[in-house]
């Protein structure tokens, strides 16, 4: 019988701490047994700018060449069709980018466009209309979770083969917003403002919705992938039947193999359920890029040029190359956590607990004993993320649903791996957007469910912050 989930939350808290008399903060006296090794087995000690590229510290050498295969199809570039590079042909007609590694450089974070940038590149840009009650709009509201613009599909492409014409480009500007800790300390968030300009294809529907992304990271997919169900699901609570004023849910989205609904795992509204679709569609929208479950360009019936542009075989991404693709983004490990001793990082995350951070970013979970990689099956892992859908309130509202997440709501992003963000991606700009220019920032977007716990850290002194953030870098 699975326990309640005000009851599992408290788990993690019951391995090492002490109450303080004065405050109800968790007092962590040391690290718990194993809480270094993030990823369970497969964890790598890795904390260079190639901290996000290693491949699980578990695997065979033989598997590592398979991981290196996958590497090369994951970084190197794909080129226009036709080509005497017949396994990297067929890019576009429409795309964002020519390789994975573009986006997700070095395996890491993506960023929002600098001013003057000539495209998005590692920020996309979906788009999609108000649903009516047309047979056709609830045939794309079950296989796509939302309706794409009639015009434009359901992402932005910007970049485009010759004789072709890109769909648009994207610009963000920023408008400040002031926010003030009790302790009279100011900090000034960025608001952002998308512009796309330069439509390829004539007006969008007046009722367009528009949703910003910039790549995640790429590390511990995999482990996340063999998370069983039912653990993610023991963590949802939809009525907030425990009173804490967390309402995780859980994702319903389409299978294109299985041809149901199923749980939905990945991408900022998890609507994705596994590691294999989630590249097909990458492929498809980001590169123009054809699978087997994919098999048409991702083109509209606007688009005539795009329809009759020459194609690079039927499909361009053959099984066997999405298969080692597959195996390279199921195994890039996770890096060891730092300091999990030290002092500040243990006062920290008894403030990443006061505050009540845990009840979203779970800290621990199991892998299944059944899972699809040997290396991952039964790994305790701590990703810092139960994979569940909240409200994160209006102010990062992108007003645009996705299967069954709302404008509000998104996917509580795992945090392994976070302080290596500069290290890695040269930058520290995150959620969803981009916006927050560090985790700080990010922390003090958050809204609907985490704004009690929002309001907590903006108690917090100076003292009590740059604790809170050694732990988070430390994970």
């Amino acid at each position: 019988m699975l326990a309640p989930p005000a009851f599992r939350r408290l788990l993690p808290l019951l391995l090492a701490f002490s109450l303080s008399a004065c405050d109800d903060a968790p007092r962590f006296t040391q690290a718990e047994p194993g809480e270094h090794l993030s990823g369970g087995a497969a964890t790598v000690r890795q904390f260079d700018h190639n901290a996000f590229s290693m491949p699980s510290a578990n695997l065979t050498p033989m598997r590592r060449l398979d991981f290196s295969v996958g590497n090369s199809f994951f970084r190197n570039p794909w080129v226009i069709a036709p080509a005497t590079t017949t396994a990297r042909d067929g890019l576009g007609p429409l795309f964002n980018t020519n390789a994975c590694q573009n986006c997700h450089v070095k395996d890491g974070r993506g960023h929002p466009p600098a001013p003057g940038a000539n495209n998005a590149v590692s920020m996309l840009v979906r788009l999609s209309i108000p649903s009516d009650a047309s047979a056709e709009h609830a045939r794309q509201l079950e296989r796509l979770g939302v309706v794409p613009e009639p015009v434009y599909g359901g992402q932005l492409q910007d970049v485009s083969i010759p004789g072709v014409e890109p769909e648009g480009k994207v610009r963000v500007s920023y408008e400040p917003v002031p926010v003030t800790f009790a302790d009279g300390t100011r900090v000034e968030l960025r608001k952002p403002r998308l512009e796309i300009s330069r439509l390829g294809y004539g007006p969008m529907h007046p009722d367009t919705l528009f949703s910003a992304r910039i790549a995640p990271p790429m590390i511990g997919l995999g482990l996340l992938e063999a998370i069983p169900e039912s653990a993610i699901l023991a963590n949802a609570d939809p009525e907030d039947r425990d009173g804490d004023g967390i309402r995780g849910r859980a994702n319903q989205v389409w299978d294109d193999v299985a041809g149901k609904s199923v749980l939905g795992r990945f991408g900022w509204k998890a609507g994705q359920p596994n590691l294999n679709q989630q590249n097909a569609h990458a492929f498809s929208g980001d590169m123009g890029l054809t699978t087997t479950s994919l098999p048409q360009d991702d083109c509209t019936a606007t688009q005539t040029a795009c329809t009759s542009a020459v194609n690079g075989g039927e499909p361009e991404v053959s099984d066997n190359i999405l298969s080692l693709v597959l195996f390279y983004t199921r195994n890039l490990a996770v890096p060891a956590r730092r300091q999990v001793d030290a002092a500040q990082v243990l006062d920290g995350k008894g403030l990443f607990h006061q505050a009540g951070c845990q009840a979203c970013h779970t800290p621990s979970f199991t892998t299944a004993t059944d899972a699809v990689e040997p290396e991952l099956a039964n790994q305790v892992i701590r990703p810092y993320s139960d994979l569940l859908l909240h409200d994160m309130g209006e102010a990062l509202a992108d007003g645009r649903a996705e299967f069954q997440a709302g404008g509000r709501d998104w996917r509580t992003p795992p945090l392994w791996g976070i302080g290596l963000t500069e290290t890695v991606s040269g930058h520290t700009q995150f959620l969803h957007d981009g916006r927050a220019r560090n985790l700080l920032e990010a922390i003090l977007w958050h809204g609907g469910e985490a704004e009690a716990a929002k309001q907590k850290v903006l108690k917090y002194d100076a003292e009590q912050r740059a604790a809170l953030l050694a732990f988070l870098n430390s994970l």
